[in-house]
């Protein structure tokens, strides 16, 4: 019996130790998996937002300082930076003042980004004088600038590398090209004699600025070559001593009408005394010169079809409301813009490549021809700002 009572007791000691055993070894497990999570875990925290870190250190940083910020055009300008950030792995900031005519509100802004050393800067100003300091800063600093749209004109401190702009002969050039494709220029200039010459006009509101002197001459260049392919010898440029290259019983007139001064009032006064010579053709060299000739032609209704104008040929540069309007009336045959998505793609182009070391030089940004057919494309419709 008792024998039977201690063999009992064992067998109970033993299934107690077992049971003991069972409960010990999920804790362990579990505390186990536990601690793997947490690791798991934190090497996961501290792992993700090292990346990022990384790769904001080391992207390049380029300010890109425009004139203006608000203007449809200066938001063209941004997009095509933006882009070119894109495409090129940079960051960038763009900004400008509220308007054109804030010097001191841009130069702080330059300061500001000037401050966080970056690799390079892309500027527009305002006044090459009140951002000379900057500007030698940047030189003693080896922080390259691309000037864009006008650029830093003037720069004797070496920091400005290269401007994307655009090349105001070649843009204007575009214009008498598409004259040569127009069927009623082509024809009056095929038939055009010493006794009965015709003229092709070119309006423009002053003959001093760089950008409409600069059409003025591409324009008025193009035009007369394109001319003496069909009256060879017989092409008389007139109307200012600027461009002046008057010949004998001249077939084809180019006459420059250069407007007393840049007012609108007396844009149309040379724009009337252009249309009273009877022209075929007639290139506006700028908003200003297109204002004052609609001005003159009741606002493009005299050149529609029974009006006292119509069959003028007539093409237009910038891009402003009513120059639309009278484009996509028909009343234009068409007119040319500048490119600002170019200017802010091109700009920051060519301030990675001079931080990156590589030699850099100007770049003509272009321009493109719109008329009644394209207007509203959209690859157009982002340059022809109001």
């Amino acid at each position: 019996m008792k024998k039977l009572i201690a063999l009992l007791l064992a067998l109970v000691m033993v299934l107690a130790l077992a049971a003991c055993a069972a409960k010990t070894e999920p804790a362990k497990t579990e505390t186990t998996d536990t601690k793997t999570e947490q690791t798991t875990t934190e090497e996961t925290k501290t792992e993700d937002p090292a990346p990022a870190e990384e790769t904001t250190g080391e992207k390049m940083y380029i300010p890109v300082m425009a004139k203006g910020f608000q203007h449809q055009f200066w938001q063209a300008v941004a997009k095509g930076s933006e882009d070119a950030a894109k495409d090129l792995g940079v960051e960038i900031y763009f900004d400008g003042p509220a308007s054109e005519t804030e010097i001191d509100a841009q130069v702080n802004m330059v300061k500001t980004e000037l401050a966080k050393n970056p690799k390079a800067m892309a500027l527009a100003a305002l006044s090459t004088d009140a951002v000379t300091e900057i500007l030698e800063e940047c030189a003693e600093k080896n922080i390259p600038v691309i000037g864009f749209d006008s650029g830093v004109p003037g720069d004797t401190t070496g920091a400005v590398k290269a401007t994307a702009c655009t090349n105001n002969e070649n843009a204007a050039a575009i214009a008498a090209d598409k004259f040569n494709e127009n069927e009623t220029v082509v024809e009056a200039m095929k038939n055009a004699t010493s006794d009965n010459p015709i003229i092709i006009g070119c309006l423009s509101q002053d003959a001093v600025s760089a950008s409409v002197t600069g059409r003025t001459t591409g324009f008025v260049n193009e035009m007369a070559k394109i001319a003496e392919t069909y009256q060879p010898g017989k092409v008389s440029i007139e109307g200012h001593a600027k461009w002046e290259k008057k010949v004998d019983a001249p077939a084809i007139i180019i006459e420059v009408a250069i407007s007393a001064t840049t007012e609108a009032t007396a844009v149309q006064t040379a724009a009337n005394s252009l249309l009273g010579m009877n022209p075929v053709a007639i290139f506006c060299s700028n908003e200003g010169a297109v204002t004052g000739f609609l001005a003159a032609v009741s606002d493009g209704e005299d050149l529609a079809e029974g009006g006292k104008y119509a069959g003028l040929v007539v093409a237009g540069f910038d891009a402003g409301a009513a120059q639309k309007n009278a484009v996509r009336q028909g009343w234009f045959y068409g007119s040319v813009t500048q490119d600002p998505y170019q200017i802010g793609y091109q700009a920051v182009a060519l301030a990675v490549a001079a931080a990156n070391g590589e030699a850099v030089e100007d770049v003509d940004t272009g321009a493109q021809w719109y008329d009644a057919s394209n207007i509203d494309d959209e690859k157009i419709a982002l340059l022809v700002y109001d």
